[in-house]
């Protein structure tokens, strides 16, 4: 039995996020079916996270097991021919048997685009905002994130998680041509905090809320005191970063 680590990349918009799930058409079922046909056996994909409806990934990792070999040399580009064209395979990774595509990570790294333009061509990857933003607010609020650890209050309400606490290592907002963007790197992320984060951003920027109700946000551990969640459509994980665990690489 061989290991190995798949990394992919996915335009999310038309599915219903990541993980499989019973009557509804996501990522992993789709690349999971294919892989299949190509290898002749069964195979289970461990996720490196979860990405939600209409979110996308420049960079997801995920592992299987199988007993099988297969062409390892020509294994992207024969998937990348079966799968639609919104999903990419970019890699595929032979690692020792006790590697984890989730609990091995030690960072992950989102994106979140504001388009301050209205452009049809953009829909799907930006959330079209048409009121100006003070980033200069907006960053004193990123200083925050960094010095906190509990993010409850940005988390979504009823999770099965045993621990908000996160170690975020990197937040900050630039202005690129019309566009406004946030990224932010933290060791793990709850689920639609990201969009939390930046909705209750986005109130600050516009000065509907001050940098110290953000601060009392932030200690009050309640979802209900944050800023409205900002659509998917926005938000991208820009990538996964682990700590020399390939033993082996084929590229598409």
């Amino acid at each position: 039995m061989s290991r190995y680590f798949v990394e992919f990349s996915y335009d999310g918009s038309d599915y219903h996020g990541l993980q499989k799930q019973p009557n509804s058409v996501t990522i992993q079922e789709v690349i999971e079916n294919n892989f299949e046909k190509f290898i002749g056996s069964e195979i289970n994909l461990v996720l490196a996270g979860r990405t939600d409806a209409g979110v996308h990934a420049k960079q997801m990792y995920a592992h299987f097991d199988v007993e099988k070999d297969f062409e390892k040399d020509i294994f992207c580009k024969r998937l990348n021919t079966m799968l639609p064209k919104d999903i990419c395979i970019e890699s595929i990774n032979l690692v020792s048997k006790e590697a984890h595509a989730r609990f091995d990570a030690i960072s992950r790294s989102y994106e979140y685009v504001i388009s301050n333009e209205k452009n049809p061509f953009n829909n799907k990857f930006t959330y079209y905002f048409k009121d100006h933003l003070d980033l200069e607010k907006m960053n004193e609020c990123c200083l925050d994130l960094l010095d906190h650890k509990d993010f409850k209050c940005f988390s979504k309400s009823n999770t099965d998680v045993k621990t908000y606490i996160c170690d975020i290592t990197f937040a900050k907002w630039k202005e690129v041509n019309n566009e406004f963007r946030f990224n932010i790197t933290a060791d793990r992320f709850l689920r639609n905090m990201v969009r939390s984060i930046v909705g209750t951003m986005i109130d600050v920027g516009r000065s509907r809320i001050s940098h110290e109700s953000f601060k009392k946000i932030l200690k009050s551990r309640s979802r209900s005191e944050a800023g409205f969640s900002v659509p998917a459509s926005g938000l991208s994980l820009l990538n996964i970063k682990y700590n020399n665990i390939f033993i082996e690489s084929w590229k598409k």
